[in-house]
């Protein structure tokens, strides 16, 4: 089988690390890819927000199926040039995709189809939505979004009226996000313990991965600003079987039926940011992709057939497919460069990834890497995930601390707290 995965982060070196292992003799290229993708796939350079050079770069790779990792391509509308193009592609439409790339789309579509959400108001000017914030319609604190992508960084939770104001000026007049806040969307702050819910689709069906916990906050005990991700967990303990039957029940199967009501069938990974709050589980946020970090801790937990299953889900075969999957705790952790999400430097010689990659149960992906004549450097904000894995949560945590001991670059820093939620979940 030839495959061809787009993007070049550590959510696409997973994708590639477990395609090409459940596919050893399969011609596996990543594009643009990192250098831990180039041990597992040939990686070939792309510009990823051109669905043409996509479509072309599939065209001369002759692939089987291309996996789209990031969102920006799917907006774009990569899986539209595909379908024209004649060529299988696992992802949604640039339509299908506006429940990621609007949340004011994505808010507007639950409401249609009652799916259960934060209570919300949209505002495209600045006047209105300085009137919101200040109401009382709403209690603090309230959560502030641009409408577009913006890299996981366009959430600011206000705790009070002036950060409130700060931010929809930011974002509306400033345009801190820029074209991604031409739109804000001010909304409830729901409460409860939150989960990452991950189904893969074909329009019709959906076949449900283990729910994970992300770590958004850049400093421990979800401090600071928001980020794309510092961490997560899986399969997180919270997900009972229970919650899992109503996620389903009350927003995937509305989700699918609600796409092909209005004609635009959802193909790819449809992942719910979930708020488990005492009223059953809400939506935060939906996005059209394998989130990140999370792809790092439960794509692992696909036992086996992850690739056959994205193949059926591009042809909208699924219906009878299974999902096999492993239960042993996974605990991720992002190294990051000194100053993200702000300002951070690049470069940086990065020590110690042989020692760390032959611990064992430790997986380590690439994400801001570059391989240079002295080694491999630093060339983004998120530079690796370390993956723990164990028997018990506290051994997965102690296997991927352990193995972040033995990496270093100038200004490394790293949360000292992921997975410390699933022990008092399980406890």
């Amino acid at each position: 089988m030839r495959t061809l995965i787009i993007g070049g982060g550590a959510r696409e070196h997973a994708l590639a690390w477990k395609i090409s292992a459940e596919q050893p003799t399969g011609h596996l290229v990543c594009a643009p890819g990192n250098p831990g993708m180039a041990t597992v796939a040939k990686c070939v350079s792309v510009d990823q927000a051109d669905p043409e050079a996509l479509f072309q770069l599939a065209e001369h790779e002759d692939s089987d199926l291309t996996v789209i990792g990031p969102e920006l391509p799917l907006a774009k509308g990569v899986a539209d040039r595909f379908a024209a193009g004649g060529r299988l592609l696992f992802g949604p439409t640039r339509a299908a995709a506006r429940l990621e790339s609007s949340k004011a789309f994505a808010k507007a579509f639950m409401a249609r189809h009652r799916i259960p959400t934060a209570a919300h108001e949209i505002h495209t000017d600045i006047s209105s939505a300085l009137a919101a914030v200040r109401s009382g319609r709403f209690d603090y604190p309230v959560v502030i979004k641009a409408d577009g992508l913006a890299a996981g960084k366009g959430v600011i939770i206000a705790t009070d009226l002036t950060t409130a104001e700060q931010a929809v000026q930011e974002i509306l007049v400033e345009q801190r996000f820029g074209a991604a806040g031409a739109t804000v969307v001010i909304e409830e702050h729901l409460k409860g313990e939150e989960a990452s819910f991950f189904a893969i689709c074909d329009g019709q069906t959906a076949l449900t991965l283990p729910a994970a916990q992300d770590h958004k906050r850049v400093f421990n005990g979800d401090e600071g600003p928001n980020t794309g991700g510092m961490g997560a967990f899986a399969p997180t303990p919270q997900m009972t079987d229970q919650i899992q039957a109503r996620v389903i029940s009350e927003i995937v199967e509305p989700v699918l039926s609600g796409m092909v009501a209005e004609g635009q069938p959802y193909v790819g990974v449809l992942y719910v940011g979930l708020m488990l709050t005492v009223e059953g589980p809400k939506v935060i946020e939906f996005n059209v992709r394998f989130g990140d970090p999370e792809a790092q801790v439960v794509l692992p937990l696909v036992s086996e057939g992850l690739t056959s299953l994205l193949m059926a889900a591009a042809q909208g075969s699924l219906a009878g497919q299974n999902c096999l999957v492993d239960t042993k705790p996974h605990v991720g952790v992002v190294v990051a460069s000194g100053g993200y999400p702000a300002s951070y430097r690049t470069g940086l010689p990065i020590s110690g990834l042989e020692a760390a990659v032959a611990c064992e149960d430790v997986l380590i992906f690439h994400a801001g890497t570059k391989r240079t004549e002295a080694g491999i450097v630093t060339s983004g904000g998120r530079v690796l995930t370390v993956v723990g894995r164990g028997s018990t949560f506290s051994e997965a945590i102690d296997r991927a601390y352990g193995a972040i001991t033995l990496i270093g670059f100038d200004g490394m820093y790293t949360r000292t707290d992921i997975g410390r939620k699933a022990l008092a979940l399980a406890s």
